[in-house]
């Protein structure tokens, strides 16, 4: 089953897709805010996904913050044009961490601008992803005791 991350920017937004096993997320593009009701549908046949997941941005003190209302009417209107299932996934600091890798990698700023959005909607899913792997394991060790 293939899982699409979605970071929801200001400008853009950055895409990630899992591979078939549900194990790995990998950066996939960044498009426009503008584009995303002819792109984003079609990305999601491409790709056979059966999955959403979309950052959801919180503070600190776990509330949801004040780009929370946007992102819900962002959902519903996703979830009514592609009927896919989506699940949304705490964000916090997802930009800050892809921002430190890009530095950490000596990338000029013009370049860190360009994949930004990719790289934080890829640590949004591997995020997922990893939670849904921890779940597993667990159920499955309650299960042979």
């Amino acid at each position: 089953m293939r899982i699409l991350g979605i970071d929801y920017g200001h400008r853009s937004i950055g895409l990630a897709i899992s591979d078939e096993s549900g194990f790995l997320a990998r950066g996939l593009a960044v498009i426009p805010k503008s584009q995303w009701e002819k792109e984003l549908p079609r990305i999601i046949r491409e790709y056979e996904v059966q999955l959403l997941v979309v950052g959801m941005p919180k503070t600190l003190d776990n509330q949801e913050g004040s780009q929370a209302k946007i992102i819900l009417g962002f959902m519903e209107k996703l979830r009514e044009i592609t009927g896919c299932a989506i699940t949304r996934w705490d964000e916090r600091l997802s930009s800050k961490l892809a921002e430190r890798y890009l530095l950490s990698a000596d990338l000029s700023r013009q370049k860190r601008k360009n994949i930004i959005d990719r790289l934080s909607a890829q640590i949004i899913l591997q995020d997922y992803l990893d939670s849904q792997c921890q779940t597993s394991y667990s159920q499955k060790e309650a299960e042979e005791m």
